[in-house]
């Protein structure tokens, strides 16, 4: 692209770019924080949500790393750790020899019964209780229809 043809933003544009960015950014960086002394990382808990919230506590690999914008092997490096853990394990797919499924042990629902309560309230003290539900609703709607232009790009709606 020829920079006589960029659509620089506009100062307004700007502020609102990197105040997104910024609040991002120190939101997860917060959020991985208050997982720590329970020892996850916010792509852990991520994991542990998705799967609790799955049929039977599992997930084929592909939907996992689907639903959690990872890599294939990003994602199997992740469950490997979390594996030893005794978080969650790896089952064979019958109907597909190759495909694998990921699945929550006791010991991973135990955990996440236990960590969601300390997360929630940490989502709450760092980003829900900071916005009127007004805004809340506004940045719902907001932000909406990016995400679901970014989800038909990736293919997946």
């Amino acid at each position: 692209m020829d920079t006589d043809d960029t659509r620089w933003l506009t100062e307004e544009e700007q502020r609102a770019w990197r105040m997104h960015l910024d609040v991002s950014k120190l939101l997860s960086y917060q959020l991985e924080r208050d997982l720590q002394p329970f020892g996850l990382t916010l792509n852990d808990y991520e994991i542990l949500v998705n799967l609790s919230e799955s049929p039977d506590r599992r997930l084929r690999m592909t939907d996992l790393a689907a639903a959690t914008l990872q890599s294939k092997s990003r994602l199997s490096h992740q469950i490997t750790r979390m594996e030893k853990a005794g978080l969650v394990r790896r089952e064979s797919c019958e109907s597909d020899k190759r495909g694998l499924f990921a699945v929550l042990t006791d010991e991973g629902w135990t955990t996440m019964r236990r960590v969601a309560p300390h997360h929630v309230a940490s989502v709450r003290r760092h980003f829900i209780d900071s916005v009127s539900a007004a805004d809340l609703a506004h940045l719902e709607r907001t932000l909406r229809p990016v995400a679901e232009k970014l989800r038909a790009e990736r293919g997946r709606v």
